[in-house]
């Protein structure tokens, strides 16, 4: 098992272990984390659980939404920080006004 693999699992456990102290059975918390896919976003539901105590499925169900909505929204807002690094480096870049330069002569 490589370390990704332990930390996901850990979180995976620690997800079970809080919905059992509800009455939830543990076998949710896999479905959940392969929903949620990341440790940092199973350790989210988990302080949700811990701290919420959520009485219904559907509450459970609104948070594991509203979660991958958020880690959705931070990947989008990731790849236009990087696309739009990638085009100020064009627009910056010396290729750029040289072939500025030549158009002009």
């Amino acid at each position: 098992m490589t370390p990704n693999q332990k930390e996901w699992a850990d979180a995976r456990d620690r997800l079970g272990s809080a919905l059992a102290a509800l009455g939830y059975p543990e076998e949710l918390a896999d479905l959940l984390a392969r929903q949620l896919k990341s440790p940092k976003a199973i350790g989210r539901m988990t302080s949700y659980v811990r701290e919420v105590r959520p009485r219904s499925m559907e509450m459970i169900a609104d948070e594991l939404f509203a979660i991958c909505s958020d880690v959705e929204a931070w990947h989008a807002k990731k790849a236009g920080e990087a696309a739009q690094a990638g085009y100020n480096a064009w627009l910056n870049s010396e290729a750029r006004w040289q072939n500025a330069e030549e158009e002009d002569d």
